[in-house]
């Protein structure tokens, strides 16, 4: 969803899926980020804490369902079942581990399971218990017991306990990725079964606990007995999932082709408030082709049935073949509420040309967004200026008040200079749309590299005192980046950079950008922002300790000021004054320059063919096309009786 979560951490460690997919499932029914506040149905005292027993948690606020709520707000609850829904995904696959550094795994692999807690798509504030009945938590929410429910049982039917949620957090603790337990082993003060279906967390004092009752019950849960007996390891690639009780489970498969999930038909929470009108689809099948070109020809040809488009060339042009005019094939741009999803260069800040902010300044200056925007992207993308961009968390103009009481004292600890106090907040660049290289932008960054000591020789090629060449390489597999990263590349060879963009396969590019190899100079990427309720997921990607060993912290950035704040974002007790804190974050990551802001799209472009429906009223986070769309069986039976599906 648009909130980041902890859960992240424990997720897939490549955040893949089918199109769509991190709009649906994790949104609705998947891992959760969220976290706390009092949500009181019962209260009592107890060693003189007000403790609140509820059906969920809120950070800042009530919830907005009451404990008796029926179904979400947004979906559909007499949506039928039945059909297929088909989407695609890029590359290959080996593995349905997402959990695992090794291997490549399968789109949807995280599709098997479930968590104490959900998050709906219309509130990022809100959990609900989906494996619980109630939690309980104190006033200062330095623990949690988790009631849960008697009737959850895994896809075999066995039945879930606390045993198999201690048994996967203790999983986690031991053989998650490095970047999670780096972050969060210190939180967990200690975790015991109080009995077979009660489980209690208790977190290490001097830990912000306002997210943790949210974090406890946010992770997946596996069953301890099949794990043990299957010998499964969460640290290995597998073809075989592990098992857990959520709605779909694996039907079939060809590796590096296709996977189909069907619909458990004895899932033990399809009348469960939280799924009523979703997971309607039968069967969910995955297509899996070597690049987008192929994967679009695919899609006009019905080998799949829903399509996520990404490149607005395609978007503005192709979208005219005879299944779309006849109305066979539905185009529909859905408005989206999201943070923007930072789409940046990041510099690997370990490399020495990269020290200096004049030096990151100057060749960010040298992107053109307004050109790009005009002659590659039809004019539908949007400037990014912040790392929250598209929210209220962004910074604007001069420090508030509220950001001086945050920046201040980092600067008279010698932390932050003091000119953060009073600077406007820097802007990307703004250049002529008529022509690659801004005439202006060019001088200012020149100037800027003559300061920082690379000056330009008689051949044109900037160089440091030390005779080393200025060098900017950057590395993707994103074939469709490739007009705008040669650009880019063109225009930083006119200030004397020896810069470069290669496409690299997958395996390649794990390799190179992951830990502990980091071998790039610069990379185009995801910031990680946190969504629109940051929280400690923001540690694994900005925070010093997980400087060489977080694949979200790939620049490599460690800054003690920005330490700091990072504890207050986890230690915020108001939305005010997480909203505070995160700009003054994004103020002081904004002063140094570390990514070269590019481009975000405000809406969801989606084309699916006419046999699908979902609510009139999306909800303002998710398109949510594999949680509650539906299936229409007369609307498929005409589009095979025209011949426009097979």
């Amino acid at each position: 969803m648009a909130k980041s979560a902890r859960a992240l951490a424990l997720a897939d460690r490549n955040g893949r899926g089918a199109q769509g997919w991190a709009q649906g499932w994790a949104l609705t029914g998947g891992l959760l980020a969220g976290a706390v506040l009092l949500v009181a149905a019962g209260m009592a005292r107890a060693e003189d804490q007000k403790i609140i027993t509820a059906h969920g948690i809120s950070t800042f606020g009530d919830l907005a369902l009451p404990a008796d709520f029926t179904h979400l707000p947004y979906v559909n609850p007499d949506a039928p079942k039945g059909g297929e829904i088909s989407e695609w995904s890029p590359g290959t696959f080996d593995s349905f581990n997402p959990y695992a550094i090794a291997g490549n795994a399968a789109a949807l692999s995280s599709i098997f399971y479930e968590s104490i807690l959900s998050s709906p798509a219309d509130d990022v504030s809100a959990a609900y218990c989906l494996l619980c009945e109630t939690m309980e938590y104190p006033e200062d929410r330095s623990w949690v017991i988790f009631n849960l429910r008697k009737d959850v049982t895994f896809s075999d039917g066995s039945p879930l306990t606390a045993e198999d949620v201690l048994f996967s957090h203790n999983l986690f603790m031991e053989k998650g990725i490095p970047e999670y337990r780096s972050v969060a082993g210190g939180m967990f003060e200690k975790v015991e079964v109080l009995d077979p279906y009660r489980i209690k967390f208790t977190f290490t004092p001097g830990t912000p606990f306002r997210d943790m009752p949210a974090q406890a019950g946010s992770g997946p849960i596996f069953s301890k007995k099949d794990y043990e007996e299957h010998n499964r390891d969460l640290e290995k690639a597998s073809l075989q999932p592990f098992l857990g009780s959520g709605p779909y489970v694996l039907d079939s498969m060809r590796p590096g082709q296709q996977v189909v999930f069907a619909r458990n038909p004895n899932y033990w929470g399809e009348k469960h408030p939280l799924n009523v009108g979703q997971n309607n689809f039968d069967r969910i099948r995955v297509e899996y082709f070597a690049d987008d070109n192929a994967a679009f020809e695919a899609f006009k040809a019905g080998v799949y049935t829903f399509r996520t488009e990404t490149l607005p060339k395609r978007w503005a042009q192709e979208f005219d073949f005879p299944a779309v005019t006849s109305g066979a094939v539905v185009k529909e741009t859905i408005a989206m509420g999201n943070i923007a999803g930072g789409e940046s260069i990041i510099f690997n800040l370990r490399r020495p040309q990269f020290q200096d902010p004049k030096v990151r300044e100057a060749l960010g200056l040298m992107f053109n967004f307004e050109w790009t925007n005009k002659s590659i992207f039809y004019g539908l993308f949007s400037r990014v200026n912040s790392i929250w961009e598209n929210s209220d968390m962004a910074a604007t103009g001069t420090p508030t008040p509220e950001e001086i009481a945050i920046l201040k004292p980092l600067v008279d600890e010698g932390l932050l200079p003091e000119s953060i106090l009073t600077d406007e907040v820097p802007m990307g660049s703004v250049s002529s749309p008529d022509r690659a290289l801004d005439r202006r932008n060019m001088r200012r960054a020149s100037a800027l590299l003559d300061e920082a000591g690379w000056v330009a020789g008689a051949d044109g090629i900037r160089r440091n005192a030390a005779g080393q060449p200025l060098r900017m390489d950057m590395i993707h597999t994103r074939a469709d980046l490739l007009p705008v990263m040669l650009a880019y590349v063109e225009n930083l060879k006119a200030i004397g950079v020896q810069a470069s963009f290669e496409l690299i396969d997958d395996a390649q590019l794990q390799e190179r950008a992951s830990p502990p190899s980091f071998d790039f100079d610069a990379l185009p990427t995801v910031v990680v922002n946190g969504g629109l309720e940051p929280g400690g997921v923001l540690k694994q990607a900005w925070d010093s300790v997980a400087k060489d060993n977080s694949s979200r912290n790939r620049m490599g950035y460690a800054d003690p000021a920005v330490d700091k704040i990072l504890d207050m974002v986890e230690g915020a007790s108001s939305r005010d004054e997480l909203t505070n804190v995160i700009r003054a974050l994004d103020r002081v990551l904004r002063s140094q320059f570390v990514v070269v802001p590019r481009y975000f799209k405000r809406d969801s472009w989606v084309a699916y063919y006419n046999m699908y429906e979902h609510p009139e009223n999306l909800p303002p986070y998710a398109v949510g096309e594999l949680a509650f769309w539906w299936y229409n069986p007369e609307k498929a039976k005409a589009l095979t009786g025209s011949g426009a599906l097979k």
